[in-house]
């Protein structure tokens, strides 16, 4: 990791940007598969399911069968926890259900606004070196909790085809209605325009490397809206003197080895709890099965040191991080001053980890700096919001006349003419 001393406020810009990816000739893969399965449907998701994953699908489509064959293939400790997980998770976001009022604006003016679910949605669940059945159990709940009638999900196979017994239980216990074991940017198509066997969605959820977050961005030209925009994961703690650096060290591990293009950054007022810190970091990962990922991450993160608290949740806000963890003595005051984060983790003993698994909030956050201007996945995200009003005979004439006034300053007469005749016919 590299260590940065007291760095200048006009080079924190700098140290805010993510680890480049080469995106060379990745459009123009992209669309190049985004066309095929457009064109030919699942003979495309078969081919590139060849030529990606090495497997040659009998059927992509998972049946009911091989779903439930997959609760015996897991021990009841682990059923246990994600039984504990599903309780927290159901439990937070169906909280997040309300029925707005009906606001009266002016008198015989009535204005409302109503929650309606996304009718059909798709839920990408990554498969590669982690099977993030957690991800699952993050969208598809609340999507069941919301309302949502059809909740497609689709996940790469193994070379024999197989999906891992814990994303379909996953899925079987969170209400997805169609498994589909397709990965990669086909999936995305898949989901984006449907083929003879994946159904057409109208929103896609959902984590991915560098060619899935790009299906999903450009799909959105051809009509399907995405969660959000995506990157690599990340965490960014804020730690004093008080802190343990055996805790500190853990919660950055535990982000590293997501991936080797993840990035995690210590904040701190502290000299000696950095020096500790980067010791234990280096005892923590030669324990880690997934050193090597995470050794490589680390490459692209950071200890930074800075002058108080106050200037690490400044820069903090600036970098607007996935996963903001405060560790340090006065944590509830610095949490009231976060206004760019994903998700937020207050005190020593709130480790990131809690949120990805079981506390109940949700882990499907925004990366790469788009906290500043988008929320993690929620129930809002499941729905969209319709307005309404009623406007009586006395509503209309009370606010008929600046309607008038308004439509004529535009020059869109029709528009005036609209209340104009109403008003017109009361009197005759």
């Amino acid at each position: 990791m590299k260590t940065i001393t007291y760095p200048v406020k006009e080079a924190w810009d700098k140290l805010c940007i993510r680890p480049a990816v080469d995106k060379t000739g990745l459009d123009e893969t992209i669309k190049s598969i985004l066309n095929d399965v457009k064109k030919l449907g699942d003979k495309a998701l078969n081919d590139y399911s060849l030529k990606y994953d090495n497997v040659k699908l009998d059927e992509i489509e998972i049946p009911e069968k091989e779903i439930k064959e997959s609760e015996n293939q897991i021990d009841d400790d682990v059923k246990e926890a994600i039984d504990i997980a599903v309780k927290n998770i159901e439990k937070f976001h169906r909280a997040q259900l309300y029925r707005e009022e009906v606001v009266e604006t002016m008198p015989g003016i009535k204005c409302r606004r109503k929650n309606v679910a996304v009718e059909k949605v798709g839920l990408y669940i990554p498969g590669g070196t982690a099977p993030l059945f957690s991800s699952v159990l993050m969208l598809a709940i609340p999507a069941k909790i919301a309302g949502c009638k059809q909740v497609v999900m689709c996940t790469p196979p193994d070379r024999e085809g197989k999906i891992n017994p814990l994303i379909l239980y996953a899925a079987s216990l969170s209400g997805v209605t169609g498994i589909y074991r397709v990965g990669g940017a086909q999936a995305v198509a898949a989901m984006a325009y449907g083929t003879e066997t994946v159904p057409r969605v109208y929103k896609i959820f959902g984590p991915g490397n560098q060619y899935v977050t790009r299906a999903k961005e450009l799909v959105q030209c051809d009509g399907a809206t995405i969660d959000m925009p995506a990157g690599p994961s990340e965490v960014l703690v804020i730690a004093d003197d008080a802190a343990d650096p055996e805790f500190v060290a853990a919660d950055l591990l535990s982000q590293a080895e997501h991936g080797t293009d993840s990035q995690v950054v210590l904040l701190t007022d502290s000299k000696n709890l950095m020096d500790r810190v980067m010791s234990e970091i280096e005892k923590q990962l030669a324990c880690l099965p997934r050193k090597e990922i995470a050794g490589q991450a680390l490459e692209n993160s950071s200890l930074i040191l800075l002058h108080d608290p106050g200037e690490c949740i400044e820069f903090s806000n600036m970098y607007a991080p996935e996963h903001l963890i405060l560790n340090t003595a006065n944590a509830s005051e610095l949490a009231d001053k976060v206004i760019n984060a994903g998700s937020v983790f207050i005190g020593k003993y709130s480790c990131e980890s809690a949120g990805d698994y079981a506390s109940g909030t949700n882990h499907t956050l925004p990366t790469n700096g788009f906290a500043k201007s988008f929320s993690g996945v929620s129930i809002d995200s499941f729905v969209k919001k319709i307005t309404f009003q009623e406007i009586s005979r006395e509503g209309l004439k009370r606010i008929g006349p600046a309607i008038e006034i308004m439509a004529d300053a535009e020059l869109l007469s029709g528009h005036s003419n609209s209340v104009k005749l109403r008003l017109e016919k009361e009197t005759e």
